[in-house]
């Protein structure tokens, strides 16, 4: 009897979980529709821009093998990004964008190159430091 209480227990918090992913996924493809939508302001674009990229980038800027903090971005940074970001995009525009998003998601799986591009030149930017500093 009190296993069924811990697979019930288990259970319920992997749908919230896989819930939440689904949401995150959602809103992450609905930022990146807000960037050309023209009734969304000016400050959420950017931001919608930068959060976009970044979720939809093939590569993180911290590696997901790095123990514990690899996947500090999916779990604090991304989410606040996110949070941030549609808090600056009015409410009625955001449901339309969801919308949105929840057609697109069923028919592809968007990537950013230009969010790779971006991790990449960080990655970059990092070493050069750290050789310089290294040299000098």
């Amino acid at each position: 009897m009190g296993n069924n209480t811990v697979d019930s227990a288990d259970t319920s918090m992997w749908n919230r979980l896989k819930s939440w992913a689904r949401r995150m996924k959602r809103d992450t493809m609905a930022l990146y529709l807000a960037r050309k939508d023209p009734r969304v302001p000016r400050l959420a674009k950017v931001m919608a821009m930068v959060t976009a990229a970044y979720a939809l980038s093939p590569i993180d800027l911290i590696p997901d093998f790095v123990p514990v903090l690899g996947y500090l971005d999916e779990l604090i940074i991304l989410p606040l990004f996110i949070y941030l970001t549609i808090r600056l995009i009015p409410p009625y525009i955001m449901v339309e964008l969801r919308a949105q998003a929840d057609q697109h998601l069923s028919e592809s799986r968007p990537r950013s190159m230009t969010g790779a591009v971006i991790i990449i030149l960080i990655w970059v930017s990092i070493a050069v430091v750290v050789a310089y500093w290294l040299i000098k």
